[in-house]
């Protein structure tokens, strides 16, 4: 039985079956094509007749079929004429490259998810500001020196509405170097005294900023010590403002204004010299318009040309302070201060400092540092204040000096009338309707 393939010769048989029994070399054997569409059984790779495969058997084990959907789709494909060393893409299991269908290495990267990238940037930033905020109010509730304590004022007036703060500047010279002293004219004297005093009502029918002149003519009444709980009987002596003071420090100095006034003072804020002028230079300084005729005052060390000039810390003080220069004296003065204490609130209160940590902390550490308040002042009841004197300022109120009837042995006389309405129009949070000097 022959077993070869119909058609094949002897030859053929000697050829590729047991090798050639010629003498002569063999020529070029010819690589049969592989055939790449499965024809039509019998057919050859290019459609033409060709011998048929010899059949299974004899222990020779069936092969897969490229042609059963179990690897290969048509016909098999060594990849070398086409240029791919590794199948088609999109061949199962191959090796396409990135982002190719079918490929064996990673899928095409995602679109990036902004709305979700935007919403954890948010929370970041949100989180970091509360976080932030939080440890600026410690930090600075810390600073406040809470050393006032109106517990200890007698006989108060009835608490009225809206909530009145009495503003003092000092003539402290505490923290003050010789040489400091000597450059801000302050002088030497030991303790320490009131330069000017305010009352600034904030209520909803608009804020309200009053000077009290330091020469105004009051009487001292009953008082208890701060120090030694002693009670001292009024003996009905009147004195310039500022000795009660000097006389028995903050405590003393309230229940005499609130005794003078029938105004009830729910908070104190005190400044002394040092701390005003490092205020001013930690926010680069404070514009002031000078009036004609300019200002020059050898005791305060005023020295300024009209028009306006960026005042720094030691000038600043020097303005606010000046009296002798000035036509009305003290009442002039308390009208300068309150110029400058607005135009002050207004720089603090820009952008550029607010919004600036490098000026803001060293600005809100100038000012904690130097206040004196009361044991009940909160940074909220102070950030009150603050915006309540720059809305003065900015005519959403009243900015007037105690109402004067005239002097008396070097004192000035309040109007009494008009002190009284002045007083029930604040007890009451009424729109002021009097004016001061």
């Amino acid at each position: 039985m022959n077993d070869w393939p119909e058609g094949w010769s002897g030859d053929d048989r000697d050829r590729y079956g047991r090798g050639s029994a010629s003498a002569q070399p063999e020529s070029a054997r010819v690589m049969r094509q592989v055939r790449r569409d499965q024809g039509a059984p019998g057919q050859g790779a290019y459609g033409r007749q060709g011998p048929s495969a010899p059949p299974y058997g004899n222990g020779v084990p069936q092969q897969p079929s490229y042609v059963d959907g179990q690897g290969h789709g048509g016909g098999y494909d060594s990849g070398y004429n086409t240029g791919q060393v590794y199948g088609a893409p999109g061949g199962g299991g191959g090796y396409g490259g990135p982002g190719e269908p079918g490929g064996g290495g990673r899928g095409p990267r995602p679109a990036p998810n902004w709305r979700k990238r935007i919403k954890w940037t948010a929370i970041v930033v949100i989180t970091g500001l509360i976080v932030t905020s939080v440890a600026t109010y410690f930090w600075a509730d810390s600073k406040l020196n809470r050393e006032v304590d109106l517990s200890k004022v007698i006989d108060r007036p009835e608490q009225g509405d809206g909530t009145n703060y009495l503003i003092v500047g000092s003539d402290s010279r505490a923290g003050l170097s010789s040489e400091q002293k000597k450059q801000l004219h302050t002088g030497s004297a030991a303790g320490k005294r009131t330069d000017s005093m305010m009352i600034l009502h904030t209520g909803s029918n608009g804020d309200t900023l009053i000077s009290l002149p330091r020469d105004s003519d009051v009487e001292i009444p009953t008082f208890v010590g701060s120090e030694s709980g002693k009670t001292y009987k009024g003996t009905g002596r009147h004195v310039k403002l500022n000795a009660a003071y000097a006389e028995d420090g903050p405590e003393l100095l309230v229940r005499t204004v609130e005794f003078n006034t029938g105004l009830k003072i729910d908070h104190y804020v005190e400044i002394g010299f040092a701390g005003f002028a490092n205020i001013v230079d930690a926010v680069g300084g404070v514009e002031i318009d000078i009036p004609k005729g300019g200002m020059k005052d050898t005791k305060s060390g005023a020295d300024f040309t009209a028009g306006k000039q960026t005042l720094n810390g030691d000038q600043a003080l020097a303005f606010v302070r000046t009296r002798y220069a000035l036509a009305g004296s003290d009442l002039d003065r308390t009208k300068n201060q309150q110029k400058f204490l607005n135009a002050l609130a207004n720089q603090v209160a820009t952008p550029s400092t607010i919004l600036n940590p490098f000026k803001l902390y060293p600005t809100m550490g100038a000012g904690l540092d130097s206040l004196i308040v009361d044991k009940d002042m909160g940074l909220y009841d102070l950030g009150k204040m603050f915006w309540a004197m720059k809305g003065v300022n900015g005519g959403d109120g009243t900015s007037m000096n105690m109402p004067i009837s005239g002097s008396a042995n070097g004192n000035l006389l309040w109007d009494k009338a008009k002190v009284k309405t002045l007083v029930d129009e604040l007890k009451n949070d009424e729109k002021v309707t009097v004016s001061g000097n």
